[in-house]
């Protein structure tokens, strides 16, 4: 089987995970998204269930026109205290945090009841062996970037806390293959963060929009 997982499109917020709709780039993004993936023999559309993933796969699947499903366990982290604030607050506020987090030496929750990669990766694992059970060749997953790190962690068996080894900046609506061999039992990293598709769409490269909140010292 092959899965497609695709990072959702730019969000309508620059605030820390809050549930909203896309942004009209974000909406570019998974209509060009869609577009490639009409050749890829896509038969199933699942998404986390928050508002950016769900609008970004049903986007994607007005070029699909496949069933779609939704599964909380697929949602982005939870950042617990950081959730709803700005990256200027959060640099601020959590700058300690943030760079010991970015050093990667331990698996540290968000604080105030956040998760750290270990349980993401538990509970999103859950749901792709549920999927990869499934009568499917090809699947495409709209999900989130430290979903998407925490199964790559996951499936290489490396330490958890080394999750942004995959990546500090997934670009939104980008395309990482697994390949799950169903005699094996196994997965293997076909491509990872493929934005081929933007090529000659630079402007919505999220260089052009700020680089996320996981600043290390010095920024």
């Amino acid at each position: 089987m092959n899965i497609y997982l695709i990072r959702h499109g730019r969000q309508n917020s620059k605030r820390c995970n809050v549930d909203v709709e896309l942004s009209p780039e974000g909406r570019e993004q998974a209509e060009i998204t869609g577009r490639r993936l009409q050749n890829y023999g896509i038969e199933a559309v699942y998404s986390s269930n928050l508002k950016r993933a769900v609008e970004t796969a049903d986007l994607i699947n007005q070029y699909l026109d496949r069933p779609r499903f939704y599964d909380d366990r697929l949602r982005e982290t939870e950042f617990g205290d950081l959730t709803g604030l700005e990256n200027s607050v959060l640099k601020q506020r959590y700058r300690e945090f943030l760079e010991k987090r970015a050093t990667m030496t331990e698996d540290l929750p968000y604080p105030g009841g956040g998760e750290n990669s270990a349980e993401v990766y538990q509970r999103a694992m859950e749901a792709l062996r549920e999927i990869v059970q499934k009568d499917y060749e090809n699947v495409c997953i709209v999900t989130h970037g430290g979903v998407i790190r925490a199964l790559l962690t996951g499936i290489v068996k490396a330490p958890p806390q080394r999750w942004l080894t995959f990546g500090r900046q997934l670009e939104n609506c980008s395309i990482t293959e697994l390949l799950y061999d169903k005699d094996m039992g196994t997965y293997h990293i076909e491509r990872f963060n493929d934005y081929a598709h933007f090529e000659k769409e630079d402007r919505l490269l999220r260089k052009h929009f700020g680089t996320g909140f996981f600043s290390q010292k010095g920024e």
